[in-house]
């Protein structure tokens, strides 16, 4: 489908505030466009301008501080994630589900920032995001504040972004560097493919959390699971605090059954 747009690529941070202040109602973020582009193609959206972030100062920037963690701008792409030895080495759980989102070549292209941003509820990234206690640094006209990701998803597709800002940086904080777990995806054809349930667990300190996808409106924390608990006991906790739909990629008894085995087979894992 041909639709036309005006292509805006800011390139200070008071230019694509002062877009995206302009264009609160009219205009969409451009970051990886792997959702974005096929949206527009196939009519979901129709935006009348699109803002490029990719030639922002320090947009693609991937930086360990022992400090602060780790930051990640809003064109880090997940492929970015993977080759950065940092990441590799201290963050080995947001590895494990980068490594499961997509294929190598939407890799290549989408972003960490935009697969939050799209607040979808199968988002990959996500439970490895609150499950390490990261934050979302948001940029608008009128300044900056952080929101943990814990606040960030408000629904299907909804975030507590206010009109007028945009995620400028990812900040997985240096406490949680060596948190080590597992991440286990459930999938309708092997390689590729949309997930019908997705379950990430950490283990740091002695602090046990799990991280659900595709289980409720939006990506789920579960930090009530005690390192001493069971995995039956682990597992009703998981399970208590999820509430999946039936939908083309699944049914919900399917979804809580697979969400159970997978509970029971990470809390299994000697890490």
């Amino acid at each position: 489908m041909l639709y036309g747009f005006k292509y805006l690529a800011p390139r200070t941070r008071a230019d694509m505030t002062a877009a995206l202040a302009d264009h609160a109602g009219d205009g969409r973020i451009l970051a990886g466009g792997t959702d974005l582009l096929p949206n527009i193609r196939n009519g979901i959206m129709r935006p009348a301008f699109v803002i490029d972030v990719k030639k922002l100062p320090d947009a693609a920037l991937i930086a360990f501080d022992p400090k602060e963690g780790l930051a990640m701008g809003p064109a880090v792409t997940v492929n970015d994630v993977l080759r950065f030895a940092a990441a590799r080495n201290k963050y080995p759980t947001l590895c494990a589900c980068a490594h499961e989102l997509a294929s190598h070549q939407v890799r290549n292209r989408a972003t960490v920032a935009g697969n939050v941003v799209n607040a979808s509820p199968c988002s990959d990234m996500a439970p490895a995001l609150l499950c390490l206690d990261a934050e979302a640094v948001l940029v608008s006209a009128g300044g900056e504040r952080r929101v943990p990701f814990r606040e960030f998803f408000a629904g299907v597709k909804k975030t507590s972004m206010k009109p007028g800002e945009y995620l400028a940086r990812i900040v997985v904080p240096a406490a949680q560097a060596g948190a080590t777990g597992g991440y286990l995806k459930l999938k309708r054809i092997r390689g590729h493919d949309l997930g019908v349930v997705g379950v990430l667990m950490t283990r740091k300190d002695g602090r046990v959390r799990f991280g659900v996808s595709s289980a409720a409106p939006t990506p789920v924390l579960v930090d009530s699971v005690k390192e001493s608990d069971a995995p039956d006991e682990a597992a009703a906790k998981v399970l208590a605090a999820v509430s999946p739909i039936d939908d083309i990629r699944g049914t919900k008894e399917y979804r809580m059954h697979m969400l159970g085995v997978y509970v029971r087979r990470l809390c299994g894992v000697a890490i």
